[in-house]
């Protein structure tokens, strides 16, 4: 702290400590006026433009300058450090669960920031630059603006959810007005006054906002729709928060291939050198099976592999299917084993009397063989890692026409496996699509390693800049939200040198 005030003018020589190796020593202290010290206090009670609490850093009235200049000046440029140091390396330095956050504040000293801070006529031109410099925040800040805005003039329209589903060309003299009045305010394209019908021109614009949402565009109103219709404006105020916080001092993604998953948004990226190679939508897990984040490397391939079910899996999932139906799940390649007196053995399913087996205490170990109906599809990207997840193809292609594709039990189901495949292999002697087709038709499971390990980044970033538009997709597993808890309860820290 002793270098940073006396950065800041605050400390005199005998506190000082020396200069940190790496940071030189600051020339001439600018003084700035009482009016400039006057804008800087005003901007750091701005700090919720960009995410952050004002609150928590201490700002002083402006009372206290004409009462205790002194005590005043200290105070203020205490503030604007603890700010300038959130700006810069983030209010939250890390997380449980959450490796795909990893900041690089080595790349961002403090040092030289205060030295300007110090030094500037405008210290709160300091802070404005500081605010900006991850990229994509001016658009965010935008966002959040207008989605405080939102806040601050009572929220959105409610809609009366009703007990069955809106149906397009429906009349509702309660439900399709409020409709109307709720899509009105996001959307410009739509009249705010109309009937009672829930007309084509209605329905187009619900189709846009179900999209929006990662809902079935499919114009009807049910149950998931009508609770994003009702979601909180404040939601979307803590989503944008999250995202602004985020990306300070992010640390630099790899210079090599690498493959990034945005969780949230259920993409799929291969990117080399900031050159994106290839784009698919991924199915990605449920909100009761999410799928962790992570930081690992794709390192083999398997194709025709064979589903080992997970313990969950068989007694959530599939033990109510064999009790409906258990030559069907044979019929598709599930087989079942115990264990006898040590030993490993397979029991016919038409043996077992399904309905009595407890979830609770299931005896069973499930496995389904490799084939076009395995979950597995016909592709695993193995990397290895200790929560079990990998990627994968799937025999369920319909699922990727949805917009929201949260289905899976954690592991990322692939679109275009084998476009993802070709990048993988490249280089691997002896493959091309040819003989990868020659494999997949000898239905024999087979194993490749990779030429080169590729770097998987697992993450969950619900706000995506694309030019200056921000695209929110919902907070699915409420990751956004314990971020901003974890913002707003963190104490102030001190910059570091």
């Amino acid at each position: 702290m002793g270098l940073a005030l006396a950065l800041l003018g605050l400390a005199g020589p005998a506190l000082a400590d020396p200069p940190a190796a790496g940071i030189p020593a600051p020339g001439p202290l600018a003084r700035p006026t009482a009016e400039a010290q006057q804008r800087l206090a005003e901007r750091l009670r701005r700090l919720e433009e960009d995410g952050l609490d004002p609150h928590a850093y201490g700002v002083p009235e402006d009372a206290q300058a004409l009462a205790d200049p002194a005590g005043y000046q200290a105070a203020l440029q205490r503030a604007a450090l603890l700010a300038l140091t959130d700006l810069l390396h983030g209010r939250v330095t890390s997380l449980p669960n959450r490796p795909d956050i990893r900041r690089d504040t080595a790349a961002l000293p403090m040092g030289p920031w205060l030295a300007r801070l110090a030094a500037a006529p405008e210290p709160a031109a300091v802070i404005d630059r500081a605010a900006l410099l991850p990229p994509g925040t001016a658009a965010l800040k935008r966002a959040l603006a207008a989605a405080r805005a939102r806040v601050a003039a009572g929220g959105w329209p409610a809609v009366p959810a009703g007990s069955d589903t809106l149906e397009p060309g429906a009349v509702d003299p309660v439900r399709v007005p409020a409709l109307r009045a709720r899509l009105a305010a996001s959307d410009p394209l739509v009249p705010p006054t109309g009937d009672d019908t829930y007309d084509e021109a209605l329905v187009a614009a619900m189709k846009r906002f179900q999209e929006a949402e990662a809902l079935e565009p499919d114009g009807r109103v049910g149950r998931l729709s009508f609770a994003a219709l009702n979601r909180p404006a404040e939601v979307a105020v803590r989503q944008l928060r999250a995202a602004l916080d985020q990306r300070r001092a992010a640390g630099p993604a790899p210079t090599e291939r690498h493959i990034e998953v945005n969780v949230a948004h259920q993409r799929l990226q291969v990117i080399e050198r900031d050159r994106v190679l290839l784009e698919m939508a991924v199915i990605v897990g449920k909100s009761a099976r999410a799928t962790p984040m992570m930081r690992v490397r794709l390192t083999s391939v398997q194709f025709n592999p064979p589903w080992g079910v997970p313990e969950r899996n068989a007694r959530e999932d599939l033990l109510p299917r064999f009790r409906r139906d258990p030559r069907a799940m044979m019929e598709k390649g599930f087989r079942v084993f115990s264990y006898v007196e040590g030993q490993r053995v397979e029991i016919d399913p038409m043996t077992i009397d399904w309905q009595t087996v407890n979830p609770q205490r299931f005896p069973y170990i499930i496995r389904q063989d490799a084939g076009d109906t395995n979950a597995l599809g016909r592709i695993k990207f193995v990397m290895p890692n200790t929560e079990a997840i990998y990627m994968h193809d799937t025999p369920d292609r319909h699922l990727f026409r949805r917009p929201d594709r949260a289905f899976s039990s954690g592991c990322i189901r692939l679109e275009r496996p084998l476009e993802l495949l070709d990048l993988v292999l490249e280089g691997a002697a002896g493959w091309n699509r040819g003989q990868v087709q020659r494999v997949l038709d000898s239905r024999q499971t087979t194993a490749v390693t990779a030429p080169r390990s590729l770097p998987v980044r697992l993450h969950y970033t619900t706000a995506v800049v694309e030019g200056n538009e921000v695209r929110l997709r919902p907070d699915i597993y409420g990751l956004d939200a314990a971020y901003v808890r974890a913002m707003d309860s963190t104490r102030a820290r001190v910059a570091q040198r």
